[in-house]
């Protein structure tokens, strides 16, 4: 007679701790690691896709993009706008054939300061998704939390009944604007905040509780709950887990495949951080921001206006990485 063998039951890793009480969003272009950490959501950005776009292995949908760039504009100008339009609709496609939720495609952010052009170019990208059979339900459309930004969200919002993503969120300022304006979800950067205060203070260590991305985005989950917005918050830009940890229970977190990976490997039990009862109990009180003090307070706060400004830079500069991939395909 053979022993009875012992079956070792697997412990609850941290990552599955965290999806049952926060919605995880796959930070990433890369489809191999959603298949892996198998995400509800997905975000992409410029940055993202121009990696993504770069390997061998995507090859084939860059050409599809150059393809249809070819046939949609007669300009080279007109064909590269419409080939990165379309080399992220692609990418999106693929991306929901993996996941069951939703994906954020972002507008170009040279376009973060003209709000007519920002909804000019959200349509055009959620008409493509469109024409390849995917409704607008699915796609969560990216724009930068600057003022005219937040203003292309609402009208895009309200007027076309297209959900937005706004990124680049540093302040208390325009996660109340964003807020007031009816957008669907707001991507708060925690870890480029820590950043800013690491390269800008003396202080350049931080546990968890005293970190100031982690503190902002904490401010911010308890204010929409304490006053019953309905705007999502997704916490984003993470530089370690213990960022992630503090932030347990946010309504969505975005988060790199490393640290993904990370959580998955450990078993470390994840208490709840964050949660609605405790927000609705706070003491904050309730504010609200026209234009000219919206611009007064962004003014005041160094910091966020210092990583907008630089994110917004830095997303253009692989913007016009991706145009010249791109451009180079269209003139042979």
């Amino acid at each position: 007679m053979s022993e009875p063998q012992c079956k070792k039951s697997k412990m609850t890793s941290t990552l599955d701790q965290l999806k049952a009480m926060t919605t995880v969003v796959a930070d990433t272009g890369d489809f191999e690691a959603m298949e892996q950490f198998k995400p509800t959501d997905a975000t992409t950005n410029p940055s993202l896709i121009l990696a993504s776009a770069s390997q061998k292995k995507y090859a084939h949908l860059v050409d599809k993009a150059v393809h249809f760039g070819k046939k949609a504009a007669s300009t080279l100008k007109g064909q590269t706008e419409a080939a990165i339009d379309y080399t992220c609709v692609m990418f999106g496609q693929e991306i929901l054939k993996i996941i069951p939720g939703r994906v954020s495609i972002e507008v170009d952010a040279r376009l973060s300061f003209d709000k007519q052009a920002s909804i000019t170019r959200a349509r055009k990208i959620i008409s493509i998704f469109e024409e390849a059979g995917v409704s607008k339900e699915r796609i969560l459309i990216k724009l930068a939390s600057t003022w005219e930004g937040i203003q292309a969200a609402k009208e895009l919002e309200e007027k076309y009944g297209i959900h937005c993503n706004l990124t680049l969120l540093f302040s208390f300022a325009q996660a109340v604007a964003c807020a007031e304006a009816g957008v669907t979800l707001i991507s708060p950067f925690v870890g480029r905040i820590l950043d800013w205060y690491v390269a800008n203070t003396d202080k350049k260590t931080y546990e968890a509780k005293e970190d100031p991305g982690v503190i902002s985005v904490t401010k911010i989950y308890n204010y929409y709950k304490k006053f019953g917005y309905k705007t999502v918050v997704m916490g984003a830009s993470f530089r370690n887990a213990d960022e992630i940890k503090a932030l347990a229970g946010c309504d969505f977190l975005t988060i790199s495949p490393k640290l993904l990976e990370e959580l998955d490997k450990s078993s470390d039990p994840l208490p709840r951080i964050l949660n609605q009862e405790t927000a609705k109990n706070s003491d904050v009180q309730k504010i609200s921001f026209d234009e000219a003090t919206f611009r007064w307070h962004m003014n005041e706060d160094q910091m966020a206006t210092d990583k907008l400004s630089d994110g917004i830079r830095k997303f253009a500069v692989d913007i016009r990485k991706l145009e010249k991939l791109l451009q180079e395909k269209l003139q042979c």
